[in-house]
């Protein structure tokens, strides 16, 4: 499968949120979407990357954006993520890996040496039509939330 490219339409998806209820690309058309992709639940830089995009939630409706995470974790995972954070956007189960494979954000990763396979952390801006804009891989979660917002406006 060839890697995504800015300007590609967006693989569509369709996943279970926080609350289980299905959620698809296709119900955010005519809104910017800041989609990103995260290892886990509750572990430090998925924390500090998750809290951020929170924290700027208004910064990004006011662009007319919508904030979604995606993780393998699954639908309770999430519900507790959001109420131990109080986040503030949806957050989605990817529980089979698909629309990880789908975007090309699940893959060989390297850790001390060793080889495996996980979650790349990545973020993807589609635009209205739902087309992507800009793609961010091995995302440094530190200010990233910051950084999108910036080249957003």
């Amino acid at each position: 499968m060839k890697e995504l490219q800015i300007g590609d339409k967006a693989p569509f998806f369709e996943l279970l949120n926080q609350d289980s209820v299905k959620i698809s690309l296709s119900d955010f058309l005519g809104k910017k979407i800041i989609l990103y992709f995260y290892p886990k639940d509750n572990t430090p830089g998925c924390t500090t990357e998750s809290c951020e995009f929170s924290q700027n939630y208004e910064n990004f409706l006011e662009q007319n954006a919508v904030i979604i995470g995606i993780s393998p974790d699954s639908v309770k995972s999430h519900e507790n993520f959001i109420k131990k954070y109080d986040l503030k956007h949806t957050l989605l189960s990817d529980s089979e890996k698909e629309i990880c494979k789908l975007y090309g954000v699940w893959g060989l990763k390297k850790n001390y040496g060793k080889e495996y396979e996980g979650l790349i952390r990545s973020t993807f801006v589609i635009d209205e039509n739902g087309n992507i804009t800009k793609i961010y891989k091995n995302v440094k979660v530190k200010d990233h939330a910051t950084r999108v917002l910036k080249e957003l406006c």
